[in-house]
């Protein structure tokens, strides 16, 4: 059965990758790129539970290590910001936690991150149709940007690095619920995974 899993997880992160547009255009003003990477033992841990992780729509997926069954395994989501509102909001992009034992899937919907406030915010449908708080970033009082300016491109780039992000109260007793999961799989306050956020503005003249 866990190799079965193993399979199926690896061509869900595969097909879920080779199926999105790719995102090679420079960047623009407004816009912002994500990088998020998974925690070692998270993958692993959740394909224990039947639990596999994939990203659809703008955005790609990719595995570090030898499987995301491997205790150290991790899965690295690239996610262009398609509008920028309050935050950075990335429309188009839902992260997927899919329960292969059952066919439950939770969908996290144009995820915002909020870096003044120090949360992720993102839609649920499966739990409600106002956005949820699902990750609270726990050096958030702490991260400061390296600011890099191209004059040429008349682009300034605001790189914030290492925001680490934990589940938020509340929330891996929805998931749990969601996806039908064991009572107490998944901790409260689990530290999830880190992200790399870069802001790009206009340079004036």
């Amino acid at each position: 059965m866990k190799k079965v899993l193993s399979i199926f997880s690896i061509s869900a992160l595969l097909l879920s990758l080779g199926s999105l547009p790719a995102y090679a255009d420079a960047p623009k003003p407004g816009q912002s790129m994500t990088h998020m990477k998974t925690n070692a033992g998270i993958t692993s841990a959740l394909e224990g539970l039947g639990v596999v992780l994939f990203v659809q729509g703008g955005g790609t997926a990719a595995i570090i290590g030898d499987s995301i069954a491997a205790a150290n395994g991790q899965v690295v989501f690239h996610i262009p910001a398609t509008a920028s509102k309050s935050g950075v909001e990335h429309k188009g992009t839902n992260i997927i936690f899919f329960n292969t034992l059952n066919n439950k899937q939770v969908v996290v919907r144009n995820p915002v991150i909020d870096l003044t406030n120090g949360v992720v915010k993102a839609v649920i449908p499966q739990a409600s149709a106002e956005a949820l708080t699902l990750f609270t970033i726990t050096n958030a009082s702490t991260l400061k940007p390296a600011v890099t300016n191209d004059r040429k491109a008349k682009l300034r780039t605001s790189a914030y690095k290492g925001a680490a992000l934990s589940l938020a109260p509340g929330i891996s007793a929805s998931l749990i619920s969601l996806l039908e999961l064991p009572a107490g799989s998944l901790a409260e306050g689990t530290a999830f995974a880190t992200a790399d956020v870069s802001l790009y503005s206009k340079i004036g003249k």
